[in-house]
Order: structure tokens, then sequence, then C-alpha cells
């Protein structure tokens, strides 16, 4: 394990410590530590804040840090890297159930789930905007499946994204168990 998966696993067990609190806990942990009102953490933010914790690292461990958490190479990190970096890896169960989701939704089999994909699968006529005559099928389908895709919203949802989406609705439910039951019961598994 090197740094920053150490870095991770003890900033992890520091929020789930805090009990119920915790996700809203680090957040509002995130807005202190953003002393410049950027809504982002620069290196030197983010250290301030983990030696705070007592996760005392260097400028190059912490650099080091930064640059696995930040996703969209802005050299900061957001609160949605930050959270998205302290969220536990799924089990295998959970990837399972989430890669068995995917397959069911990507009816071409391509890799990517596209509005085209969703028509088979998800139907948006009954759907409140539609019927009111507010939104088209085809919207309601786009809106469905931008939940899952990355900040880029570009109507193509790989599965490294849909595993994104899923395991921030993982680190949520306690039990392998719960978590199988409720994807194989909202995707008709």
């Amino acid at each position: 394990m090197d740094t920053v998966d150490t870095t991770m696993e003890k900033l992890r067990a520091q929020c789930l410590s805090r009990g119920a609190s915790g996700i809203q806990g680090v957040a509002r942990f995130f807005r202190r530590l953003d002393q410049d009102g950027s809504r982002s953490l620069d290196v030197g933010e983010l250290q301030r804040g983990l030696a705070e914790l007592g996760l005392v690292l260097d400028t190059a461990e912490m650099e080091g840090v930064c640059r696995r958490w930040d996703r969209d190479g802005s050299g900061t990190l957001d609160l949605e890297e930050f959270l998205r970096a302290l969220r536990p890896p799924m089990s295998q169960a959970r990837e399972a159930v989430v890669t068995a989701a995917f397959a069911k939704l990507d009816r071409s089999g391509d890799g990517v789930v596209t509005v085209d994909d969703l028509r088979g699968v998800y139907s948006g006529r009954t759907h409140p905007k539609v019927r009111s005559g507010e939104w088209t099928e085809e919207q309601v389908l786009r809106h469905f499946l931008d939940n899952f895709d990355s900040s880029e919203k570009d109507g193509q949802v790989t599965l490294a994204e849909f595993q994104d989406y899923y395991s921030g609705v993982s680190a949520s439910v306690d039990t392998d168990e719960e978590f199988v039951a409720m994807m194989t019961s909202a995707w008709r598994l």
C-alpha cells in the first residue's frame, strides 16, 4: 500500500468515526479548509486540513495525493473529487450486480449506454413532463442517462461512470445483501 492509499484509508477511518454526520461533517470540513473561497482545495489547504486530523504529510506526498484524487486535472480538489476519494471500494458482489445492471442497459453491447440503448429498457412515456407536453420522451431518457454520466454529460455512459455512480450509492448501504437486493429489484435482474 503506497502513501496515497494509506492516507486515504486514514482519512476514511476518521470520517467513519464521525458516524451518521460523517459526509455532512466532511462537507463542512471541506468548506472550512477552502480559505480562498474557490470551492476547491489546493495542495496547501488540503495539507493543513489533513494535519488537523493528525495526517501529516510532506509536500511531495501531498502533491501525490492531490494528483491521484484530482480527476479533472485542475490541480485542485473540488468537493465531489474529495468525497469520491473517500468512498470505500465496492465488494466483488456489489461490482458484479452493478456490471449486470449495466449490461442490461447496454443493448448494443458496445460498452457504452446511450439514449438509443435506453429505449429498449426504460420508457419515459408516462413521465409527468412527457404527459404534460413539457418534455419529449427523448429528453426524459437523456435526463435519466445524465444521472449516471460524468460531469461532462456527453450522452454516453461507460461502465466506469456507471460504477462510479453506484460506488456513491454503495457507500450508504450497509451490507452486500441489501445492496444486491436493491439493485436486483431496481433493474429487474
